[in-house]
């Protein structure tokens, strides 16, 4: 059985249970960083060197065990596994301009969203409003650019009319933003493709829930 380790409010773990749920994986969870704890303990870290979460472990086709860290790194494993032709494209040109959109979260969004996860949910206490207004502005701005993106292609989803590996990470920020108690622009292509995430039950059960 494939074995996730990571508290469920994680972002980075929710995107590994939804890719779980799409392709219709038995799993099991354990509980594990932030109030849990254990991401210090010696047999954690000689599974993931980071002590950070998520981590899988996963029986390979030669009988020995697949251990990833890295929650986009374990989309792509899983989908590319057990979900080629639909989460994971099967022509690599489809792939990559899906692949291509799991990079641009990972690193035009994710750091602004990192931001304003921490001034409004992790440490209020302690927020640099100045830093969160910027934030605000840079993430309102990269959120535009993929209702533009939406707008322009006519697609559904992010690399086409199919959920794919494209749609995971920014669909579990996407939730985040919408959550944060600011003005955001209207973009309605980016509201309607949230109403179809809304409609898929892993969506619902592992990335509409509370952030902490």
């Amino acid at each position: 059985m494939l074995k996730i380790w990571g508290r469920a409010s994680s972002v980075n773990v929710q995107k590994v249970l939804w890719a779980a749920e799409e392709l219709g994986l038995a799993y099991e969870r354990i509980d594990l960083g932030g109030p849990f704890g254990g991401t210090d303990d010696p047999a954690y870290r000689a599974k993931n060197p980071n002590g950070l979460v998520p981590t899988i472990e996963d029986d390979g086709p030669d009988g020995g065990t697949v251990v990833l860290w890295e929650s986009n790194a374990i989309v792509r494993y899983l989908a590319a596994r057990y979900g080629s032709g639909s989460l994971w494209p099967e022509d690599p040109a489809a792939r990559a301009l899906s692949d291509r959109w799991m990079d641009w979260a990972l690193t035009v969004l994710g750091p602004d969203m990192r931001t304003l996860f921490w001034g409004f949910v992790r440490d209020p206490v302690h927020a640099d409003v100045g830093a969160m207004l910027r934030a605000a502005d840079a993430a309102a701005r990269a959120w535009s650019l993929l209702d533009a993106h939406l707008a322009a292609t006519g697609q559904d989803f992010i690399a086409g009319d199919a959920l794919t590996i494209g749609d995971i990470p920014a669909g579990c920020f996407l939730q985040r933003w919408l959550s944060f108690p600011l003005d955001r622009p209207d973009l309605p292509r980016l509201a309607a493709w949230h109403e179809r995430l809304a409609q898929r039950p892993g969506y619902r059960r592992h990335v509409m829930v509370r952030m902490e």
